[in-house]
């Protein structure tokens, strides 16, 4: 197993999303996150399982920890998905624009 910085993972992602090995990453020293790279074959189910079981329970203590209820998670993700629409159109809207520049229709 490779540890490796967030910064180190993000500089060099394309060649670490090749690895066969799982990467520890890192962020000032403390565990950030696990990438397990994609077999060519299926996890087992009991691995499967486990990891379920071991994220679950660090999601469930975390939203313990701030207090969380499950109505304000979901409040807060439909906020996020309409600001993240909102950019998507108003990047498509600006690709559209900048096109139609370029032909000279938009004028």
């Amino acid at each position: 197993m490779r540890i490796s910085t967030v910064r180190e993972f993000r500089d060099n992602a394309s060649g670490m999303l090749r690895a066969k090995d799982p990467i520890l990453v890192t962020r000032r020293g403390k565990l950030a996150g696990i990438f397990f790279p994609r077999p060519e074959t299926t996890l087992p189910v009991e691995f499967k399982r486990e990891m379920f079981g071991i994220l679950s329970a660090e999601i469930g203590r975390q939203l313990r920890r701030r207090g969380a209820s499950e109505e304000e998670i979901l409040a807060d993700f439909a906020a996020w998905r309409k600001t993240k629409r909102a950019a998507v159109r108003k990047t498509e809207l600006f690709a559209a624009k900048k096109s139609s520049r370029a032909t000279g229709r938009g004028r």
